[in-house]
């Protein structure tokens, strides 16, 4: 490899498995309903989504890799500022006052089925780290 390649990313077909692992891992801990799981992944089919479920493995799409991706590092961002794992999970739940919740959850936020605010939660805890 060049000094100017970078490095070959593993293709998405590659990431699947140890993205729903760790997703399923993720919505155990955060105690998620699977209508709340569908909508965070981006409400694939029900039974694409219990396919996935069983198998946790599947070849996914671009966009729920980028939801993964944003539910995990929201996931470390949390542990990281609040060292006890059960305040760490709680927090996604408690009503917030910033302006980016407006006296709502994060979960609620996260909700909405959009990934623009999966990004939202994920920028707005990585300032709090001083990451921004």
């Amino acid at each position: 490899m060049t000094a100017n390649a970078l490095p070959r990313m593993p293709p998405a077909q590659d990431l699947g498995g140890p993205a729903l692992r760790t997703f399923f891992k993720l919505a155990e801990r955060w105690d998620l309903r699977i209508a709340q799981q569908r909508t965070l992944l981006g409400d694939p089919p029900e039974s694409t989504f219990y396919k996935w479920k069983r198998q946790q493995d599947a070849m996914l799409g671009r966009d729920t890799l980028e939801r993964i991706s944003y539910l995990l590092g929201i996931y470390k961002a949390l542990h990281i500022l609040f060292p006890d794992p059960a305040q760490a999970d709680a927090w996604l739940r408690k009503p917030n006052q910033s302006a980016l919740f407006g006296g709502h959850s994060a979960l609620d936020r996260m909700l909405s089925g959009n990934v623009s605010d999966l990004f939202v939660v994920r920028q707005y805890l990585d300032a709090q780290r001083g990451w921004n």
